[in-house]
Formats: C-alpha cells, sequence, structure tokens
C-alpha cells in the first residue's frame, strides 16, 4: 500500500488549530504528530504552512444524473467538487427517473461506482404515496429522506397531511426537508403577476418566496417531528424568523437540525441587480437583515451544518423570464473558498468552517469514519492556501454547466490539494486521472 505524508501542516480539527504532520497509509490515516519519521518510500507533501482540514462533506447536491446530464452528470459534479475541497456528497432524488424507491437507488449506486472522484451516498425521496418504500429502508441503504415540503417537480411534494404524519412515524433514519408554504408561494405569485404581468423583476423573489413562506412550512415540520419524535434536518434555512425554533445546544443533544447553505450566507436582495437569474433559487435570497441573522445563528450553534445545495442549470435554462427561469446554482467548486472569504472578514472562524461543513454533517448523518482527521480515518483531506488569491474565470470552471455566479471575482484564498481516501485527487489546480471515490457508509438510525 501506498504511504504520504504531509508535513508542516496548520490542521484545523475538533475546534483548534495545531501543527502537525498527517502520516496516510493506503486509504486511511495513520499517524497524527508534531513531527513523524518515516523511510525513503514515503510520498512527500509538505504544506508550507497551509490549512490541512478534513474533506468537506456536502449533505446537500443536485448532480442531475439520471435523466438531466445536459445540466450535469456525477462525474463533471464530482470533479468540480474535489476542486473544491468537497470529499463527500450527499445527492437529492429529483432526477428523472425520481429516486422513490430501492431499485431507484441501486441504480445510482450503479451509475455513481468508478465514475466519481468524490465519494457519494444518495436520498431516497419522499411522495404522498411511498410509506412503505420509506419504511423499508435500512440504515446503510441512502444517507436520509428527502422531503420538499414545497417547491419540486413531479410527485415529489409532498402536501397530504396524512403523508406527512405518516413520515414523521415511521421513517427509519433521518428526514431532511426543503420547508416553503406552496399555497402561500401561489398567492404571492397571483399578488406578482397582477401588479408586473408576465415580466416579474428577479427582484421579487425573495418577496414571492417570503420570510412568511418559510417560517410556515419549518414551524410545521418542526412540531411535526417533535410530535413523533423523528429525526429531522431542516434543509437551506434563509429567514432570521426561522432562527426562533432552533436551539444554541450541541448537535449531540439535538433531534432537530438545522442547514444554511453558502449563497444564502453570501448574496442578499442587493445582490439581485447584477446577478439577476444566476441566483435565484429555492428558498430564496432574502435581506441583508436576514444574511446577518443567519451568521449569527451559525455562530450560536442554532445553525448546526453548512451546505450548498448545488443545483447546475444551463445558460440558456437561465436566461428566461422569471416565470420561466429554473430555480438554483453551481457551488460546489467555490463553496470553501466562499467560507474561507467570510472568515478573512472576520464573520466566522476557520475552526467554525471545519466544525459545520464536516465534522457536523458526518455526526448528524452518521457517516463512518470521515469529518475528522483521526487516526484510523479514511484521508480525506484538504490543504487551504490562504495566501494565494484564486479568480475564477471561463477557463477554470469545471462545472458541465460552464459558468458560476462568481465569475470574473477573485477568493482570497484557493484549494491547493484535495485528498480522497488517501489519493490525490486534485492539486496545484489540475485533477489527477483517479477516481477515488466510494460509497458513504452510514450508522445513525432513529433509535
Amino acid at each position: 500500500m501506498s504511504k504520504t505524508i504531509i508535513r508542516n501542516a496548520r490542521m484545523i480539527n475538533e475546534g483548534s488549530i495545531n501543527e502537525s504532520d498527517v502520516l496516510i497509509d493506503g486509504e486511511r490515516i495513520a499517524k497524527i504528530s508534531p513531527s513523524i519519521t518515516v523511510d525513503n518510500n514515503v510520498c512527500e507533501i509538505d504544506a508550507q504552512g497551509r490549512f490541512l482540514i478534513p474533506g468537506m462533506i456536502d449533505d446537500q447536491d443536485h448532480f442531475r444524473e439520471p435523466g438531466l446530464t445536459h445540466k450535469a452528470d456525477l462525474a463533471t459534479e464530482s470533479a468540480a467538487a474535489v476542486a473544491g475541497g468537497i470529499t463527500s456528497f450527499m445527492e437529492m432524488p429529483n432526477v428523472d427517473p425520481q429516486t422513490t424507491n430501492k431499485q431507484a437507488l441501486r441504480n445510482k449506486y450503479g451509475l455513481a461506482k468508478d465514475r466519481c472522484r468524490a465519494n457519494y451516498s444518495f436520498y431516497l425521496g419522499a411522495t404522498n404515496t411511498n410509506i412503505e418504500d420509506i419504511k423499508s429502508i435500512e440504515v446503510d441503504d441512502a444517507c436520509g429522506i428527502k422531503a420538499f415540503l414545497g417547491a419540486s417537480t413531479g410527485d415529489l411534494l409532498v402536501d397530504d397531511p396524512e403523508a406527512l404524519e405518516l413520515l414523521f412515524e415511521h421513517a427509519p433514519i433521518i428526514v431532511v426537508t426543503h420547508c416553503e408554504d406552496s399555497p402561500l408561494i401561489w398567492e404571492n405569485e397571483k399578488k406578482a403577476r397582477k401588479e408586473y404581468g408576465d415580466d416579474v423583476p428577479m427582484s421579487e423573489h425573495p418577496y414571492i418566496r417570503s420570510d412568511e413562506v418559510c417560517y410556515r412550512s419549518s414551524r410545521n415540520t418542526y412540531e411535526l417531528a417533535k410530535k413523533y419524535d423523528a429525526l429531522l434536518h431542516i434543509l437551506h434555512l434563509t429567514t432570521a424568523k426561522e432562527m426562533e425554533l432552533f436551539s444554541t445546544k450541541h448537535r449531540s443533544e439535538k433531534r432537530i437540525t438545522a442547514e444554511v447553505c453558502v449563497h444564502h450566507l453570501w448574496f442578499d436582495e442587493s445582490s439581485y441587480p447584477e446577478k439577476g437569474a444566476l441566483i435565484k433559487c429555492n428558498p430564496a435570497i432574502k435581506k441583508k437583515s436576514d444574511r446577518e441573522a443567519l451568521i449569527q445563528a451559525l455562530n450560536s450553534g442554532k445553525l448546526d451544518v453548512i451546505a450548498t445545495d448545488h443545483a447546475p442549470h444551463t445558460l440558456e435554462e437561465k436566461s428566461g423570464s422569471y416565470f420561466n427561469t429554473p430555480a438554483g446554482l453551481p457551488l460546489v467548486q467555490h463553496a470553501l473558498p466562499m467560507l474561507f472569504d467570510l472568515a478573512r472578514r472576520g464573520e466566522i472562524t476557520h475552526e467554525l468552517i471545519v466544525e459545520k461543513a464536516c465534522h457536523a454533517p458526518a455526526d448528524l448523518f452518521g457517516v463512518i469514519d470521515r469529518g475528522y482527521i483521526r487516526e484510523g480515518y479514511y484521508a480525506d483531506l484538504v490543504l487551504v492556501d490562504t495566501e494565494k488569491p484564486y479568480k475564477v474565470n471561463k477557463d477554470n470552471i469545471l462545472y458541465k454547466c460552464q459558468w458560476s455566479p462568481f465569475e470574473d471575482y477573485t477568493f482570497s484564498s484557493s484549494i491547493q490539494t484535495t485528498i480522497v481516501n488517501g489519493v490525490i485527487a486534485y492539486s496545484d489546480g489540475k485533477l489527477n486521472d483517479s477516481i477515488p471515490g466510494k460509497r458513504l457508509h452510514f450508522n445513525r438510525s432513529r433509535n
């Protein structure tokens, strides 16, 4: 088995920053120490004082395969992910065909095998009618059960009250939710059409998908989960109002947890005049005061996880009018640089980035042997150079959709090296030819 040693790193792990060497033996971390002696047959990486962190575990992605591969696919987006320091991803069920039973899950795992540079898992999608499929899920079949409670496609919108009750009563693993109140959205859309006709400006999006749209659904979902003592993880929270629902307790004491996505930490409604449809997403990017409240909640512990909700569309699809433009933007390649820029601004700390983007998703989903820099754990590691700026341009964008809302923006930090299962997947701006990604495994059930 091959051995690699990383020397002279500033390791961010479990709440502290320490100078350390890390020895990798095959797929796993063999030793962590301030000074490690090895023989001459070991590949050596001199970190030169760069930060060494566990690879980000992204609990929310849309890689569009199967059926929507003109936008993205597992191979292209996992390549973009490792270039952005994401070593594991959990992919959503709104593909074609939708992932709503065990056979569809098996098919997706088959598609991912030997094609993903990052580690992978998939959600089972909830519908109004597939409760028996949900009941049959075992802890290692899927990363979680995804329920769209507003704003979905096909039959993935769960809007039957009885189906929701059954979901939270019987779900054997963690349930993750998209919370928006559809009837209120439709009401707001009607008002916008009355005022603007079909030419609704993109800047109306946070008012159509308003804070009340989000809060009403999140509150109801929270109460249902409490009623049945289910494991619930509410995705991509966007409003100050929703923060009232959540506790500052450590995640180990919670059965209901909360996520924020990088674009909601970065943009606010002042970004719409410049970015327009490129930042149209569901739930919407909202007011400056909401962004500030999310930052505060992240620091206080109310928000447990940082993710991306990477959701690419083609530029052609993004060029339509408000009602004809799909929601979502590509993010996996630039999420960690965004977070390190927020740290440079003093809004969050480096330790918090690792806590929320690496440790927490591993804990909440029960990801086995990942998410930390620990002896015996898989060597999913990232070197971040905070002294090397990174300008986004067409030539270095790896998304299949070939665009980013960050084009021509220069991040203050760059991803130097990404290691997945002990293999260098990305380094010095280049992808390795190897495909080291493996299926994630889990050990957390509702009991």
